[in-house]
């Protein structure tokens, strides 16, 4: 059987399946499977509103379901209105996870779903996530991690299916963007969210994070991309001041995944 075969079988293996879907490329490759494989009646997937979620992201996500015929269902989720997902601690996403799979639960029980699936990977499982945590407690599936698949085989078979996602860099919410300890607010996610968009706008490719600590934004992106920024600075100092930031800067050590961990007051989780 080809890796994609492989993949499909598991899937069909789940019954009736709801898929936690946020259009990045590890859950559009299990929503174009999962939708082939099992059929509208047997798949759904699901997406999570709210002010974390990138718009870019989002309208993405729809593209996708849209040119591939996958089912799709929005819900609004509500972690703003939690207090610790608001105090941003290194536990933050066990408490958006946990909500999202709150919502996610429901709608598999109304409906008559079996298994709630997500796009976890192999390489994730070795990351600080807390989210993983949530994840369990609710009993959701992980079908790319249970056969092994890192990032590079996901990748790889979405390539195989014209994915447009297939090499696009990895985008989790926008509170992830914000120091930890430093407070969540929507505010906040829309500074980062138009700083973001902005330096998209003038070019700026590969993995991207506008990091916000406050008055302060941090800049992380790739060392071929530095170039770029420093030829622009003018424009962005402007641009940022706009967005309602007191000083921006680069970070001389470039984009990194989890860049906030080091800086965080306590590690949890």
């Amino acid at each position: 059987m080809t890796t994609l075969e492989t993949l499909s079988t598991h899937l069909t293996g789940l019954g009736r399946v709801v898929l936690g879907y946020s259009g990045g490329v590890d859950s559009a490759l299990l929503a174009v499977v999962g939708a082939r494989a099992l059929g509208v009646d047997r798949f759904l997937a699901v997406t999570g509103r709210s002010s974390s979620y990138p718009e870019v992201q989002y309208r993405n996500a729809l593209d996708l379901a849209r040119r591939f015929e996958v089912p799709l269902l929005e819900v609004d989720t509500h972690e703003l209105e939690d207090p610790r997902y608001l105090s941003n601690s290194t536990d933050r996403c066990y408490y958006c996870k946990s909500e999202l799979w709150l919502r996610l639960g429901a709608v598999a029980r109304e409906r008559g779903f079996d298994t709630i699936i997500d796009g976890t990977n192999a390489d994730d499982l070795g990351e600080h996530r807390p989210g993983l945590r949530a994840a369990a407690e609710h009993r959701i599936r992980s079908p790319l991690a249970e056969l092994g698949w890192t990032k590079r085989d996901v990748r790889q078979a979405a390539r195989e299916l014209d994915l447009p996602t297939w090499d696009a860099p990895a985008a989790p919410c926008l509170s992830s963007r914000v120091l930890y300890g430093l407070e969540i607010t929507s505010e906040r996610l829309r500074q980062v969210e138009e700083g973001e968009g902005f330096l998209r706008s003038l070019g700026v490719t590969g993995d991207l994070r506008v990091r916000h600590h406050g008055g302060k934004a941090r800049l992380e992106v790739t060392p071929d991309q530095m170039e770029m920024l420093e030829a622009n600075w003018q424009a962005i100092s402007v641009a940022f001041s706009s967005f309602g930031f007191a000083e921006v800067e680069i970070d001389p050590n470039g984009y990194r995944r989890g860049g906030l961990l080091a800086l965080a007051p306590h590690s949890t989780g």
